[in-house]
């Protein structure tokens, strides 16, 4: 059974940082491309970052280049989202999410985590 588990929101103050973690199991990790996903309240599902299987081809929404550092660590199962300079709009639950291939935008999204509730606020 796929599982992917969030960890590491919280509440930041604009211009803090957090660092969220997701532990990934059920699947062979280093196949797969995986994103971040969040929700902002009362908003749609925004894509934030994604890497490939092996670390060396990432992509950001561009507002989020410059702030946000995806990384993953194939030997713990686990994927990364570095988060610096936050700012209120940043608020949301952020969700990791397993692509459908090695490599990421091809095949979509095919599982989800719970998410991890990430709070700006002065």
């Amino acid at each position: 059974e796929v599982q992917l588990v969030e960890s590491g929101g919280g509440l930041v103050q604009p211009g803090g940082s957090l660092r969220l973690s997701c532990a990934a199991s059920g699947f062979t990790f280093d196949d797969y491309a995986m994103s971040w996903v969040r929700q902002s309240p009362g908003k749609g599902l925004e894509w934030v970052s994604a890497i490939n299987w092996n670390g060396d081809n990432t992509d950001y929404t561009e507002s989020m280049k410059g702030r946000f550092t995806i990384s993953r660590d194939n030997a713990k199962n686990t994927l990364y989202l570095q988060m610096n300079s936050l700012k209120s709009e940043d608020t949301a639950v952020y969700y990791c999410a397993k692509e459908g291939g090695s490599e990421a935008h091809y095949y979509g999204m095919d599982y989800w985590g719970k998410g991890t509730l990430v709070t700006v606020s002065s």
